[in-house]
């Protein structure tokens, strides 16, 4: 009901429970207004925020933001929630409280890294390999509920935390509320956990509905309104569900490799995000529209918007604007970095072990990307679950190889009516009935 961030409503409940402090999580560096109006009503705020802030920051008693350019901090590519964790490792630090270890914390951590994609390079790394041995070893109660949910038994790499904790936490403040995640994520009863795990994975069923429908619908969209000749998409439809446009927004540039911004009401105003592709701006040109917008944040790949209504289309001509003359034509044009060509015969366990010394992967530290050369469909292709190819392919006098390509069913066709292409492809261990195999994971061939 009061939106993302701080709220004058959020203020007014801290008033009226004599609450002195609030401490602004992933949010408010550019929330002057609230900020203002907090103190007035005698409540402080400390803002822990990682978004690019405005030439004037808000009149709080802290704020804490490493992309501010007065900020000294070695490190700026910290979450939201990293830079909250700097806030208990400062507080730790003055008074010492005893029996605190905060190691115990880092599974938070890492679950933010994985969620926000934030690049792990430099601390987020160190960070993300202690949270990632947390989450594998002694999972906290609330974060072993999901796993036992989704029937995880594997070691966990920091991408499987996309997929099946981060979607779950978020899908409560997308569908319910998000009171409810945190619940599950301080719960210390097991039994309890258990229900309240059950509940926030319904919410992400009912989730993964509305973000099929309204993908469907905005798939419709562009199909009549032939967004072929534009170098961005922007789709609005009041009745969409605020919770999921920003995952449709990704699932859109995902496909068309454009600026995407979605954009649905809310409270009476027009709310959006947005998604970008590599190499373009999307929080600077937004900020290029900023006299149609009353409120925007985010970062380069990211953003998030609010304006009254009768500036939409004044805004959405604007922007595509913008995009025209800022964009340059190979960044709408999807690229797969490669890091090395490699044979069959060097896909083995010893070279697994060796690319996996340089986890966790994720943003900034992607996991290696493959080609292989000139090899041959075996004949034993086919599908795997509704869509996915089960890839198998050999090259003359090396083994044989199989793996799996994800959502890639319909290459099939293309490999039976094929003498011989190249495969782009990542490495991946395959545990089954207590074997293990190094596998590809195809992204594409040509």
């Amino acid at each position: 009901k009061e939106g993302c961030g701080i709220s004058f409503e959020g203020i007014d409940f801290a008033k009226e429970d004599t609450c002195k402090l609030i401490i602004a999580l992933d949010c408010g560096v550019k929330d002057h207004e609230k900020v203002s109006y907090a103190r007035q009503n005698g409540v402080d705020i400390i803002i822990c925020d990682h978004h690019l802030p405005d030439p004037t920051l808000p009149e709080a008693i802290a704020v804490l933001d490493p992309k501010r350019p007065d900020c000294n901090y070695p490190f700026k590519e910290l979450s939201g929630c990293g830079v909250g964790f700097k806030l208990i490792q400062a507080y730790n630090l003055k008074y010492q409280p005893e029996n605190v270890n905060l190691f115990d914390l880092l599974d938070f951590v890492v679950v933010s890294i994985a969620a926000d994609t934030v690049s792990v390079t430099g601390e987020n790394r160190i960070l993300a390999h202690h949270g990632m041995k947390l989450i594998n070893e002694n999972a906290r109660v609330g974060f072993k509920a999901i796993l036992d949910i989704v029937n995880s038994r594997k070691k966990l790499e920091l991408m499987d935390l996309v997929f099946t904790i981060s979607p779950r936490v978020n899908a409560a403040g997308r569908i319910l509320h998000a009171s409810y995640a945190v619940e599950l994520l301080i719960e210390r009863d097991k039994d309890a956990a258990v229900g309240k795990a059950q509940l926030i994975h319904d919410n992400n069923s009912d989730r993964q509905v509305i973000d099929k429908d309204i993908t469907e619908s905005a798939l419709d969209i562009i199909e009549d309104e032939n967004f072929e000749d534009k170098k961005a998409i922007v789709i609005y439809q009041p009745h969409w569900h605020q919770g999921v446009i920003a995952i449709v927004a990704s699932r859109l540039v995902e496909q068309f490799h454009k600026p995407t911004l979605i954009l649905t009401e809310s409270n009476g105003l027009i709310v959006g995000s947005g998604r970008s592709v590599p190499g373009f701006d999307l929080h600077e040109a937004i900020n290029a529209c900023s006299e149609y917008v009353i409120q925007f944040g985010g970062h380069k790949y990211a953003a998030g918007l609010s304006m009254k209504k009768e500036n939409i289309d004044d805004f959405i001509v604007a922007f595509h604007d913008i995009v025209e003359e800022r964009i340059l034509e190979e960044q709408l044009i999807p690229k797969i970095e490669i890091d090395a060509i490699v044979e069959l015969e060097d896909i083995n366990t010893e070279f697994y072990q060796m690319i996996e010394m340089m986890a966790p992967f994720g943003s900034g530290n992607h996991k290696p990307v493959f080609v292989t050369r000139n090899v041959k469909d075996t004949g034993n292709n086919g599908f795997v679950g509704k869509s996915h190819l089960k890839l198998h392919v050999s090259k003359l006098g090396q083994a044989p190889k199989s793996g799996i390509g994800f959502g890639m069913w319909d290459y099939i066709p293309y490999l039976r009516n094929k003498g011989v292409f190249d495969i782009c492809y990542q490495m991946y261990l395959n545990e089954w009935n207590g074997q293990k195999n190094v596998e590809i994971r195809l992204k594409d061939l040509k």
